[in-house]
């Protein structure tokens, strides 16, 4: 089991060269927090798989508590809260147990786009109209296939942090649920309004998170060099006469 140094050096080489050891407070306490559960749930040993799948369950509950109105959008807030905490901690106990593998980093992306979907559904059975959530959703998914299409076409350093990222994302997804929850059984569609408004800031920024990666992939791949590598040598078979 790793000790918090070789921890950050490790998570640093996962998250873009981002050492915890000299970031701010808040978000070295943050990392902190999560090398201090994954160390007991490997103790436990739990699978980073274990954690990954939690999250999901933990989203998809969203939706079943906005279903039940009233106050119960309270709920739906702490479990799109829980949920992002197992979607960091989940990666911390890869690194503590020595689990990091490239099938684990798909998942872990599949897990958040249902994550994310989950929670807008959540926000329309609050009365979220349907155009705003699907465009919200459509803006979000762009954001990722943008940034990975650019990984995958050869932009090694894609250093640009926009509005839209993944944590702006979770904290107005738990706002619009959480003040939804505190409009409870009020009428006149308070709870509706107040999901609404999040979800177009969250549409709003998307918006400018997109122009953002779209400005930094144009950039980065149009400045660096571009390294062709030959194909590989066909493969010929002989087959039994």
């Amino acid at each position: 089991m790793s000790d918090w140094d070789e921890f950050a050096g490790r998570w640093a080489s996962l998250h873009g060269g981002v050492d915890p050891r000299r970031g701010r407070g808040a978000f070295r306490a943050w990392v902190r927090g999560l090398y201090s559960i994954a160390r007991v749930l490997a103790r436990a040993r739990v699978k980073p798989g274990t954690v990954t799948g939690a999250g999901v369950v933990l989203s998809l509950l969203a939706p079943a508590f906005a279903a039940l109105q009233g106050y119960w959008p309270l709920a739906a807030a702490a479990a799109v809260l829980l949920a992002a905490v197992a979607d960091g901690l989940d990666g911390a106990v890869a690194v503590v147990t020595d689990r990091v593998t490239r099938l684990g980093y798909v998942y872990d992306s599949v897990a958040d786009r249902i994550g994310e979907a989950a929670w807008l559904v959540a926000l329309f059975l609050l009365g979220v109209p349907g155009w705003l959530v699907a465009a919200c959703g459509a803006l979000a998914w762009l954001h990722e296939f943008t940034r990975a299409r650019a990984v995958g076409a050869g932009a090694r350093h894609l250093a640009v942090v926009t509005l839209a990222e993944r944590p702006m994302r979770i904290a107005l997804a738990a706002l619009g649920l959480f003040f939804a929850g505190l409009a409870g059984t009020a009428r006149g569609n308070l709870a509706a309004g107040a999901a609404t408004g999040f979800v177009a800031v969250w549409t709003l920024l998307g918006a400018v998170g997109l122009a953002q990666v779209l400005g930094a992939v144009n950039h980065t791949l149009t400045t660096q060099p571009v390294r062709v590598t030959p194909p590989p040598e066909p493969v010929r078979e002989e087959w039994p006469m």
